[in-house]
C-alpha cells in the first residue's frame, strides 16, 4: 500500500525549484547572482501601514479572528471594490485568505468534482494548473500566441468550452506577460461566457493597480453585469502594496461560494494572521498617494528592459500593458550553441546556461506553459537590470 496520497501524484514539483536551487548554489560559491525572478515588489511596504499594524499589536488585536477575516477588512474590501470596480458586494459576500494562492485553492477545492475542466490561458501563474488536478479537476490551456500580445481570442475560449467546462480563470494584467486585456477585448470574452451558462469565471486581478501607458484596468463582472452571479472577483494586497509577505488575499462573490470557501479555511489553516489582516485595512482604506510615483518608476524600468531586448538579435518581446514582468521570446536562438558546447535546444536549457555563464536568474517559459520564452521580473533596481541585460546581451552574441 502506497504511503503518499495518489492526489499528491497528480501534480509536480514547482518548475521553478530547479533553476532557483542553482541559483543558490552559484551565489554561495561566490558567484554575483543578478535574481530577475521574484514576483515582487523591491519597494518597502508603506509606512502608514506598517504603523498600523504596529498600532495592532499594541492594542493587543493579536487573537484569533473569525475563520475567513474581521468585519472591518471584509467591510474595506467592499469599500474597494465599490470605489474602484463600481462593483456592491457584503461583508457576507467576501472571504480573506492567507494570501491570494489561497483564496483560489479554496475556491477550486471547494467546487471542483472529478471531471470537471477548468480554462486556464497560457502563459499562466504556475500554480493554476496545479491547483486544479489537487482538486480533482482537469486543467485545460488555451495558449495566448506571441502574434496576439499573449491574449486569447473569443474564438479560441468557444472552442475551449465543454459541458464538463466549470471554471474560467482570468488573469489581467498577467504573469507571466503582462498583458491587459483592454475592455473592449474583455468584452468579448463575456459575450462568449454569456451564452455557457454553466461557466463560472475566477478572477485573479492582482495587479489590477500595476497599468502603464493609459491602459485602463477592468474585471469580467464590472464589464458584464450580467455575469456578477457566477463571478468571484479575486484579489489582494501583494503586489501594489508591496505586502507580499504579509500574506492577505480576498475573493468577492456569491454567498455560496464564500461559505463553501469558509468550511475549507476553517478546517485547514483558519485565520488569516490578525496583524496582516489590520496592516490590510489601513492599506484599502489609507491614502492611496504612493501607487502613481510607483507606477513611473515601474514603468521606467520596464522600458529599459524593452529597449535592451530589442536589440538582442533573436529575442522577440511585445510591450506589457502591466505588472512587472517581461515575457521576451527566444524561438530565434534556439539551435544555437554557446561557447562552452551547451545545445539551447529549449528555453529551460537557456535559461540554466545563462545563470551558470553569467549569473543572470531568470525563469524559463516552460514553467508558464508556453514556449520558448523566459519570464524577467524588473521589479529590481535600475542598476541591476542595466548589468543583468548587458551580461543577456553578451550571452546572447556569443550564440553560434
Amino acid at each position: 500500500m502506497p504511503f503518499l496520497s495518489t492526489t499528491l501524484a497528480r501534480v509536480k514539483p514547482s518548475p521553478t525549484i530547479a533553476v532557483t536551487t542553482l541559483a543558490g548554489e552559484l551565489k554561495a560559491k561566490g558567484m554575483d547572482v543578478i535574481g530577475l525572478g521574484a514576483g515582487e515588489p523591491d519597494f518597502d511596504t508603506p509606512q502608514n501601514i506598517k504603523d498600523a499594524a504596529v498600532a495592532a499589536i499594541a492594542a493587543g488585536k493579536t487573537k484569533y479572528t473569525a475563520p475567513d477575516g474581521i468585519p472591518e477588512l471584509k467591510q474595506a474590501i467592499c469599500d474597494k471594490l465599490k470605489r474602484d470596480n463600481g462593483l456592491d458586494y457584503t461583508p457576507a459576500q467576501v472571504s480573506v485568505g492567507t494570501g491570494g494562492k489561497q483564496t483560489l485553492y479554496n475556491a477550486l477545492i471547494a467546487t471542483l468534482n472529478d471531471g470537471d475542466e477548468v480554462i486556464i490561458p497560457a502563459p499562466y501563474w504556475v500554480s493554476y494548473p496545479d491547483m486544479v488536478l489537487l482538486g480533482g479537476g482537469t486543467p485545460v490551456t488555451v495558449e495566448a500566441t506571441l502574434d496576439n500580445n499573449f491574449k486569447i481570442t473569443a474564438d479560441q475560449l468557444e472552442a475551449a468550452i465543454t459541458p464538463k467546462t466549470k471554471w474560467f480563470i482570468f488573469n489581467s494584467p498577467s504573469n507571466p506577460t503582462g498583458a491587459g486585456y483592454s475592455r473592449a477585448e474583455l468584452k468579448e470574452l463575456t459575450d462568449v461566457l454569456l451564452r455557457h451558462p454553466h461557466v463560472w469565471i475566477m478572477t485573479d486581478d492582482m495587479y489590477e493597480h500595476l497599468a502603464y501607458d493609459g491602459f485602463e484596468f477592468a474585471t469580467p463582472a464590472e464589464v458584464e453585469p450580467q455575469l456578477y452571479d457566477r463571478t468571484l472577483t479575486c484579489n489582494g494586497v501583494s503586489k501594489a502594496y508591496a505586502m507580499t509577505g504579509w500574506r492577505i488575499g480576498y475573493a468577492a462573490g456569491p454567498e455560496e461560494i464564500i461559505k463553501a470557501m469558509r468550511k475549507v479555511q476553517s478546517q485547514s489553516t483558519s485565520n488569516p494572521c490578525s496583524i496582516s489582516q489590520w496592516a490590510a485595512v489601513e492599506a484599502l482604506n489609507g491614502t492611496q498617494d504612493f501607487l502613481e510615483p510607483n507606477n513611473v518608476m515601474f514603468k521606467r524600468r520596464r522600458d529599459l528592459v524593452l529597449d535592451a531586448l530589442g536589440k538582442i538579435d533573436g529575442i522577440t518581446c511585445p510591450t506589457p500593458e502591466g505588472a512587472f514582468y517581461v515575457y521576451p521570446n527566444i524561438a530565434g536562438l534556439i539551435g544555437k550553441t554557446t561557447p562552452k558546447g551547451v545545445l539551447i535546444d529549449n528555453d529551460e536549457t537557456f535559461a540554466k546556461a545563462l545563470l551558470e555563464d553569467t549569473g543572470v536568474a531568470v525563469v524559463f517559459g516552460a514553467a508558464f506553459g508556453l514556449s520558448p520564452n523566459f519570464r524577467i521580473s524588473y521589479a529590481t533596481s535600475d542598476e541591476n537590470l542595466k548589468e543583468a541585460c548587458k551580461r543577456l546581451a553578451s550571452f546572447c552574441d556569443g550564440l553560434s
